[in-house]
């Protein structure tokens, strides 16, 4: 395993501490008790919202199994993957299979998904217009920078009727295949977590649930235009290649796709996220 010192510059916000990070595995003593009972330690490393949270919740399932679930936070895409696929974490959690496709494309990676568990529709959203017919002439845009959330972020602004992509758009498209742009909108394009601190420079923004909930924005309430609930974008439970037999991955997937994370989505996030299991 690295060196904690290289995780710590990855993670920046790491929320877990230096010997747990470090340990194979994990022991813990029953209070009282004088034996200790050791338990195999998977780190996980993942968004703050929803994918933490979630995570949370499984955490006495998990210990149940003999599992002591680790959570590292992150606050971008790109970084929880560098580290699973330096071996200093065992999975990750905060992506969806698109952007999982382009990051291995780009960084002859090999991770692979284990298992759907939620979608988040992206979300058009405004500090200064109520209805997106009232945007104006030059109306300036935010959407995210990396590929395929921007070309997502493309499509949401395609059927929302603001737009036209070349050839009808998909996943890859640019703002340079934006044949039909009748407002002369003008694109800002940023890094996911900054869309939503765009709002009050741009008029409007396209930003991803996770970054949305972050910024106390309700879907349900606050979006001008919600991706549609069938989704092809489903977050992922990321792993490396060759580790889905992992008896203590197959855990962690069966926890997470559990009848308490589907309640817990449901009761939380109240149709902003959606169980895709």
């Amino acid at each position: 395993m690295h060196s904690f010192k290289k995780l710590t510059l990855l993670a920046g916000a790491a929320l877990i501490s230096v010997t747990a990070l470090l340990a194979g595995c994990g022991t813990s003593t029953p209070a009282g008790g004088t034996e200790a009972t050791k338990n195999t330690v998977v780190t996980v490393a993942a968004t703050p919202v929803p994918h933490g949270e979630i995570l949370n919740e499984i955490k006495p399932l998990l210990a149940k199994e003999g599992i002591d679930l680790k959570i590292i936070e992150f606050t971008d895409y790109v970084k929880p993957n560098l580290a699973l696929a330096d071996k200093e974490v065992d999975a990750t959690f905060h992506q969806h299979i698109p952007f999982l496709d382009k990051f291995n494309a780009e960084h002859g990676t090999k991770l692979i998904s284990a298992a759907k568990i939620h979608v988040e529709p992206m979300g058009v959203y405004s500090h200064k217009v109520k209805d997106l017919n009232s945007l104006a002439n030059g109306a300036k845009v935010a959407i995210p920078n990396d590929p395929s959330n921007g070309g997502r972020a493309l499509l949401i602004l395609q059927s929302a009727g603001l737009i036209s992509l070349k050839d009808g758009g998909n996943v890859s498209s640019t703002v340079q295949d934006i044949v039909k742009n009748d407002k002369n909108l003008q694109f800002v394009e940023l890094e996911a977590a900054q869309v939503p601190r765009s709002l009050d420079d741009t008029d409007i923004a396209v930003i991803n649930t996770n970054f949305a909930l972050e910024a106390g924005l309700n879907p349900l309430k606050d979006a001008l235009f919600l991706e549609a609930k069938d989704s092809p974008y489903a977050n992922i439970l990321a792993i490396r290649e060759g580790d889905e037999s992992r008896p203590e991955i197959q855990k962690l997937v069966k926890a997470l796709q559990s009848p308490e994370v589907k309640k817990f989505i449901e009761d939380k996030y109240k149709g902003a996220i959606l169980p895709s299991f």
